[in-house]
């Protein structure tokens, strides 16, 4: 278990990853994947039990994790790469054509850290779900996380599935929603609220953690509670508040930058703010 300075280091360098790998190539999601660093840093080196040299597509034996809100792949990658299951080097082929490294995750390359396509918003949970049912009839203790985003939920088979795994209580299962209140279009409250978000899931028969995402401590924390209410037939949800473009000041809380890449000239500036921990790719 690494302490939580390491992991607020790994993180600094995983944005600046993002930051480099969208700029240059003028296209990707930034303001989602800077949000979400510090819990896919927090997941990867401290809550997964996961062997990354010996990658399987099945999973058995290990906690599996699956990203719904796919567009925010560059975040993912950097992760994956600094844990070890591909060279951090090919970070530099992100979106480049016959890359391994897609704007949207897809294991059709082959790569290791990826089981499912993602990027077609509201899928993920139900994929999740089948999953942790597998995990189940297989005898499997291991866990299934799921991460989406809150615009995301619009969608209507993330509540079909929420229903789904409350009412047949699949406890093995711990979803998180990036809770930024930032989507494509606007505020999550313009487009269409979310209403009482709390509420809603705890209808449903899930048991709620509230998440600081971008507070390492209280990430690895929140984690961790997560995983102590598992096996109590009841799903879990951490509720994951976080701030778009967390680390680099004019990328913060707005959508602006959910889907546009920074200039030259910004990514220099952004740079500037992010600590240079692991070394470049």
């Amino acid at each position: 278990m690494k302490k939580i300075q390491e992991l607020e280091n790994i993180a600094s360098q995983v944005r600046r990853d993002i930051v480099r790998m969208v700029a240059d190539v003028s296209s990707g999601h930034p303001g989602g994947s800077l949000g979400c660093a510090d819990l896919l840093t927090a997941l990867y080196f401290n809550t997964l039990r996961i062997e990354p040299k010996n990658f399987d597509i099945k999973g058995k034996g290990e906690d599996l994790f699956f990203l719904s809100n796919g567009h925010i792949s560059p975040v993912w990658y950097s992760v994956l790469s600094h844990r070890g299951f591909f060279p951090k080097e090919e970070l530099a082929t992100f979106r480049l054509l016959g890359s391994r490294l897609q704007g949207h995750p897809t294991p059709v390359k082959g790569i290791p850290g990826v089981r499912l396509a993602s990027g077609s918003l509201g899928q993920g949970l139900a994929n999740a779900i089948g999953y942790a049912t597998a995990k189940k009839m297989d005898g499997d203790d291991k866990l299934v996380y799921v991460l989406m985003g809150d615009g995301e939920t619009n969608e209507g088979q993330v509540w079909e599935s929420a229903q789904y795994a409350g009412a047949k209580k699949i406890d093995n299962l711990i979803a998180i929603v990036d809770w930024n209140n930032q989507q494509i279009d606007g505020t999550c409250e313009d487009v269409l609220s979310l209403g009482d978000f709390p509420a809603r899931w705890r209808a449903l028969g899930w048991e709620i953690i509230d998440m600081n995402g971008n507070d390492m401590q209280d990430v690895v924390s929140s984690l961790e509670k997560a995983k102590e209410a598992t096996g109590k037939n009841k799903p879990v949800i951490i509720l994951m508040k976080t701030e778009m473009g967390f680390g680099v000041d004019f990328m913060s809380g707005t959508n602006a930058w959910h889907g546009k890449a920074p200039s030259q000239e910004q990514k220099a500036i952004a740079l500037e703010q992010l600590k240079e921990t692991l070394g470049d790719y």
